[in-house]
């Protein structure tokens, strides 16, 4: 990927924005304001910009973060009173937030459920539903009963929650089948929001949010391990969170947090060489290849590399063509670059 030229950089803010996040900042010398990419604000003149590569950058040159873009804050964070309701929903899944509490908190219940819309694609109770199911499944399967499961998850009757617990489960919570739960939280990052997906034995998925091959991602997950995605949270999904900070700050080289990877045995082998890629190294598709013991298995090697669900921990974004092109990132090329500036500078 080239790097953009100063007329590049100009003609993507506001409109393709987005796609260039963590890439540069748009400093404004009338206003002494700088700006993400794809700040909504009006477009500055082409002569009062100065392009910056980091937000210390502009910081150190004297100008301040927009108040509408907030260039200092990762991408999509979520809003502090959103997260705080998370967490307390988290903290206790048996909890009912209804509208008239949100009132009574100043929340507009329009605002939150648009949030957990756009961000979650589902409703704000719908996201309170799940929790409130994953937990009595984890309750029914440590031995309680359906009934105790049932009322203690907040539900007035039986028959309401088994047709909730059927809907997700496809099947009662009597019913011979076992399913296995893949837990979800979203977080964000420097570069865009992510998804990471775990189940008791790792994490199974980590990608950004706006990944177009994420849904079928996630159905590809369900099929191979039986399985449901529900909002909630385990030992996983705390320790990667914790991870991948260290590593967006510089300060780690090398993750430890435990993966589940289901797929094919020459998947497998493709992402355990990827994993053997030095921090701040690239190798090619060929190299990979070689690694793995068959030089003419390029095609492969990409395929297999595309399918990949664990981004970063598992480094697809090392792997550049023979040319020293940036091929094939499902992120996106601009985070690929970012990813390796990062790791080149550390």
């Amino acid at each position: 990927m080239k790097r953009l030229t100063f007329q590049q950089k100009y003609d993507v803010i506001g409109k393709d924005g987005r796609d260039y996040e963590g890439i540069f900042i748009t400093a404004v010398k009338t206003t002494s304001i700088f700006c993400r990419p794809s700040c909504r604000a009006r477009k500055p003149k082409i002569e009062n910009v100065i392009f910056y590569d980091t937000e210390q950058e502009a910081l150190q040159n004297g100008f301040r973060p927009c108040k509408i873009c907030k260039p200092m804050e990762n991408l999509d964070e979520t809003p502090s009173y959103i997260s705080a309701i998370i967490k307390e929903l988290h903290d206790n899944p048996y909890l009912k937030i209804k509208d008239y509490d949100l009132r009574l908190r100043e929340i507009k219940p329009e605002k939150i459920r648009r949030w957990f819309k756009k961000h979650h694609n589902m409703t704000f109770h719908g996201y309170q539903r799940m929790l409130r199911i994953n937990s009595a499944y984890k309750s029914i399967e440590n031995g309680e009963t359906v009934t105790n499961s049932a009322f203690d998850s907040g539900y007035n009757s039986l028959s309401g929650f088994n047709e909730s617990y059927k809907s997700i489960f496809g099947d009662s919570p009597t019913g011979a089948s076992k399913k296995t739960v893949i837990n979800i939280v979203r977080f964000t990052t420097p570069i865009g929001p992510m998804f990471s997906c775990a189940t008791s034995e790792g994490i199974c998925l980590l990608e950004f949010t706006d990944r177009r091959m994420l849904e079928t991602e996630f159905k590809d997950l369900c099929k191979r391990l039986n399985a449901v995605i529900l909002p909630g949270e385990n030992e996983y999904l705390v320790q990667v969170q914790m991870q991948l900070a260290e590593y967006f700050r510089g300060e780690r080289k090398k993750f430890d947090v435990s993966l589940h990877t289901p797929g094919t045995d020459f998947q497998n082998k493709a992402w355990k060489v990827l994993q053997d890629i030095p921090y701040g190294e690239v190798r090619s598709y060929k190299e990979q290849a070689v690694a793995i013991g068959n030089p003419k298995a390029v095609r492969a090697v990409a395929s297999a590399n595309g399918h990949n669900r664990v981004g970063i921990i598992i480094p697809c974004h090392r792997v550049i063509g023979s040319d020293g092109s940036l091929v094939g990132y499902g992120g996106g090329l601009h985070r690929k670059q970012w990813l390796l500036d990062l790791e080149s500078c550390s």
